[in-house]
Formats: C-alpha cells, structure tokens, sequence
C-alpha cells in the first residue's frame, strides 16, 4: 500500500501524447501545435514544500569519480584490474573505496559553492549508512562473497523502501532488489526473467506523460527521419523494437500533410510479443487508413540480433529508416554483432539512435557505479516534480526504472547471457563505417519546445555538440539522440 502524505495529490493537464489516444484528431500529434510558454496550463506545477530530491545524484557522481579514479597500490581499487572479473575469491574487505562514503559526501557537499556549512549536519545519517552499505554489498557481489552479500542485503530490505519521501531510500531500495536477485540467480545457477509487457508499456506510457525523455527521443528522431526521407515516394521503417508504436502518428500526421501528397509507408516493427506487435500494427494501420496514407505493417517477434535479413527484404525505390530507441527493460537486440551485421545488409539511408548515457556492457562493479549514478539521477528528477506517493511516479519507478535496474545488475554481463555489448552503439557505428548526420536546427528546435512545456525549475537541460543532442538533468546528460547513415549526403 502507498504511503499517504499529508497533501493533496497535484494534477496536471495532459502533455502531448504522440499515439496514446488513437482517436484523437491528426492535429494532436503534432507538437507545434502546443505553446512553447513554460508557465503554460501543460506544465506540470512543483509542490513548494514537498520537493523530494535529494541531490543523491550529485553524490553518486563523486563515488563513481572516487571509484574510478582508485590506483594500484592504494585501498581502492582501478577499475580495470582484478575486481571486475566475474569470479574471485577475496574478501571483499580489501576493496573498499579510497575513500569512504562519508568522506567522499563531505568532499562534496563542503566543496559547493551553493552548499551551507550546516547542510551536512541536515544529511540524515540514515541514508548515509544505507548507501555505504550499498557500495559494500556491491563489492562483496562482484567478488562473488555471496554468504556475506547476502547478510548486507538482509540488513538493507530493512532500512530501505520503495515508497518513502526519500529519493536516495527509494534508490537503495530497488538496487537491493536487483542485487538480492542476482545473489538468488548466482545460487540456482541460472536466470530467466519474465517480461510482463502489458504492466511495461502501461509504465512507459506513464514516463511519457511525466517527463521529457520519451518525448524527446521521439520527436528529434521523427524530424531526422522526415529530413533523410524528404520527397521520397516510398519509405521502410524499421523500428528494432517498436512497443506501441508511441512515436509514429506524429510521423504519419506531417508526412500525409506534404504538398505532393502522403507516400508508401511501410513499416517492419520488431518486438518479443507478437500479440503486442499486432496490436500495435492494427492501431497504426486504422490511424494511416484515416490519413488516407497507404501503409503496411510486417510485425516480427525476433530481437534485431536474431533476425535473418531475408525477413526484411527491401523494394525497388525504397527509402529505408532505421530506429532504435535504446532501454535496458530487457535485451531487445540480441547479440550486437548480429545487429549491426543486419544494419550493414540493410544499408539504411538512416539510422536514428537515442541512447541512454550508460554502458550496459563490462564487469558487474562497472555496471553497478554508472547505473547507481544514472539512475540516482532519474529518481531525482522524478523526486523534482513529483509528490513521494504519486500513483504515476510509482508506476515508474516501479514499473519500469527498477526493471532496467534489475536486467542491468540481475541478468546483464557477458558471464551470464554469454553476449557482449557495446560500450557504445555511436562509437561502433562510426568504426563500421557509418557516416553522422549532424541533428539539425530544426531538430534543436523540437527539442526545445518539449523542453518549453516543463517549468525551467525542474531542471531539465539540454546540450548540443559532436552533432548530437543530449537531453539530462541539471549537468547530467541521459538520452542522447543521433543519426547515422550508411551513404554519402545526397
């Protein structure tokens, strides 16, 4: 049961839904319909006096640095020495951190020139204990002590919840479950997670109502797509893992408005559920029929890694995209390999890529210290904006923020699904010889505007440079979208 403040919960008017209502009029789903006035009725308020955020975010950022930046010959450890091997059997004991926990808060708390001297004695010792077990739990689970990562884990069920007014408890909360799982999964000797995709596209539904990310990964995409795709009369987009199709009404909406008129869509949409693809290409196809733009649909239930290329034939004069929004729900691409094999067969005219600024790849303390950072940072955008008992933040966190924390700590790693990743898919793309598109102005300016519809308060920022955007939280970035192509610029 949720925790019951003693405020009202706020309400706020509908942001813009790209695809949610299926019968709402074509004008809807194009965001230059909506006021760009941050102070408009879209944005969602701030309950002065029931802010939630801790800055958690900027501490995680000061461990990662310190775990990091560790040496030989030092208490610490670097991080690319014997500690990130799945199997070893020291104790745990003789990896802690350079420095500890504390000492690392009071670096950098003291050290902000926006922090009061009192504001360390304000810091609930409470949260601090918890994240200082935290990080030696996390120790202990990546040199495989799992008697002793057990008892941590035992101890932190205990001092942490889900549902608390604390964004650092909330973290710690679900980073235990993860790692608890892992334990259990370590014991058994295997892992196979369940994908509940009903309760997940329910959550990612409700993160594209409270915040800007989704938004932004889809309409700065949409505008590269419509830039490639310009005056062509047949267009194959390929969405490597499509969902509910979220994003491509506001698509379908501008190209039926060209002055030539709509062209072919057809559209190739990958997914694990073939009733969710069904679905999905049952509602894009009743909103193209009433564009009166010919479309088609081919669902395919395979992960992009393990499709083979004669499922996703190309026709003469066609124009093909390719989308990939990245998450770590679960493994929607399969091997990378084998995907960006299938990219180079399908030598698309585009590839739009938003990836979340976190590797998915490397040993388990690796992933532990970027996702603890990455994610302290969402709750704390979430804790921003959101009153602690919001039935949709929970559904967020719960729904879909603790799911990526449990595949990338639980289930990711070479040493479990036997799969290596890509640190980076821009990297990768750029040494099998794909071409950036730099994002355009009019990208920039779309980003912009979804920006524009959340009070500048809440700190949401955007950066552009290296022909990307990056949307993030204050001086984190978290979702950068890019574009790619496998031909010259035409």
């Amino acid at each position: 049961m949720m925790m019951k403040g003693d405020f009202e919960v706020h309400r706020a008017l509908d942001l813009v839904q790209p695809g949610e209502n299926w019968d709402c009029t074509p004008a809807e789903f194009s965001v230059s319909h909506h006021t760009s006035n941050p102070s408009s009725a879209m944005a969602r308020p701030v309950l002065d006096g029931h802010r939630t955020n801790t800055d958690l975010s900027e501490f995680m950022e000061q461990v990662a640095s310190h775990f990091s930046e560790a040496s030989p010959g030092t208490d610490g450890f670097p991080m690319d020495t014997a500690l990130p091997t799945e199997k070893f059997t020291t104790s745990p004991d003789e990896y802690r951190p350079r420095k500890s926990p504390r000492r690392v808060y009071e670096s950098s708390v003291r050290g902000g020139e926006s922090r009061s001297s009192k504001s360390l004695a304000e810091r609930d010792e409470h949260g601090l204990n918890m994240i200082t077990l935290l990080l030696e739990c996390a120790v202990a689970v990546s040199v495989e002590n799992l008697a002793q990562a057990n008892r941590m884990l035992l101890e932190l069920t205990q001092m942490a919840s889900p549902y608390s007014p604390s964004c650092a408890e909330r973290v710690v909360a679900y980073f235990t479950k993860a790692m608890a799982s892992r334990v259990m999964n370590s014991w058994l000797g295997f892992c196979s997670p369940l994908v509940p995709h009903k309760s997940i596209l329910s959550a990612f539904q409700a993160f594209n109502n409270i915040s800007p990310f989704i938004k932004f990964s889809h309409f700065t995409a949409n505008q590269a797509i419509l830039e490639a795709l310009h005056q062509k009369e047949r267009v194959h987009i390929i969405d490597l893992d499509i969902m509910q199709g979220l994003q491509w009404p506001a698509l379908f909406h501008i190209l039926a408005s060209r002055a030539n008129g709509p062209p072919h869509v057809r559209m190739t949409g990958l997914g694990a559920s073939m009733a969710v693809l069904e679905e999905t290409g049952r509602q894009l196809s009743n909103f193209a029929r009433r564009l009166g733009m010919s479309f088609e649909f081919h669902p395919i239930a395979k992960r992009a890694g393990d499709v083979d290329p004669s499922m996703v034939p190309s026709q003469r004069g066609e124009a093909v995209a390719v989308h990939w929004l990245q998450h770590a729900l679960y493994d929607a691409t399969g091997p990378d390999n084998n995907t960006m094999r299938l990219l180079e067969l399908l030598a698309p005219r585009v590839i739009t890529l938003v990836e979340q600024e976190m590797a998915h790849a490397g040993s388990f303390l690796d992933r532990f210290v970027e996702s603890l950072h990455y994610y302290s940072t969402i709750f704390d955008s979430l804790g921003m904006s959101l009153p602690f008992d919001d039935a949709s933040r929970h559904r967020v966190e719960h729904g879909l923020l603790s799911r990526e924390i449990n595949n990338i700590l639980a289930i990711g790693g070479p040493a479990r699904n036997g799969e290596e990743k890509f640190v980076s898919w821009r990297m990768e793309l750029a040494r099998r010889g794909f071409m950036q598109v730099p994002m355009s102005g009019n990208s920039m300016a779309q980003a912009q505007l979804i920006l524009n519809m959340f009070p500048p308060s809440l700190g949401y920022t955007i950066f552009q440079g290296d022909g990307t955007l990056r949307l993030g939280w204050k001086d984190t970035r978290l979702y950068t979208a890019s574009a790619w192509t496998s031909r010259p610029t035409q």
